[in-house]
């Protein structure tokens, strides 16, 4: 299990002065973005490659609340990846200074190739890198059916 800290600052809270909605989703991109480039998808290794992640969702579940000035500990599990590495679901556990659980986290997402502006699989090193780490407890291999399973499809205007 992966796990990144930060501190509950000024600009994270809200109105009722608890941990914001929109800070919970930039701790946990940015504690995606750590780990995968601690795994080599560095900025400079995705433009080289064309490669970005994308989300499809963020499903999170608040248990406490959390305020100002005080730490926070961000998991990252993989839960899920595709055979090819296009698809990917992490989930995520925030945790206050004394270890409580205070919200939970799971997210899909997949890799676009940024010339065509499709999904594409991973290659190379980063197929292998992303293959060969510990994932969670119950992992599981995701197909195109997986990402589709809340079945929502967009209700244009005209």
């Amino acid at each position: 299990m992966y796990f990144k800290e930060f501190e509950i600052r000024w600009s994270d809270i809200d109105a009722n002065r608890h941990l914001a909605n929109s800070a919970y989703l930039n701790f946990m991109g940015h504690t995606r973005m750590s780990f995968l480039m601690e795994l080599g998808f560095s900025q400079k290794a995705l433009a080289e490659h064309q490669l970005g992640p994308v989300v499809f969702y963020e499903h999170i579940y608040y248990f406490k609340e959390a305020f100002l000035g005080k730490p926070v500990r961000v998991s990252l599990e993989i839960m899920g990846m595709s055979e090819d590495g296009k698809f990917f679901e992490f989930h995520h556990n925030l945790y206050d200074y004394q270890g409580n659980n205070f919200a939970h986290c799971e997210m899909m997402g997949a890799w676009m190739d940024l010339n065509t502006r499709n999904l594409t699989g991973l290659k190379g090193d980063f197929l292998k890198s992303l293959s060969s780490i510990k994932k969670g407890e119950n992992f599981r291999m995701l197909t195109k059916e997986d990402t589709r399973k809340f079945s929502k499809k967009p209700r244009h205007l005209v």
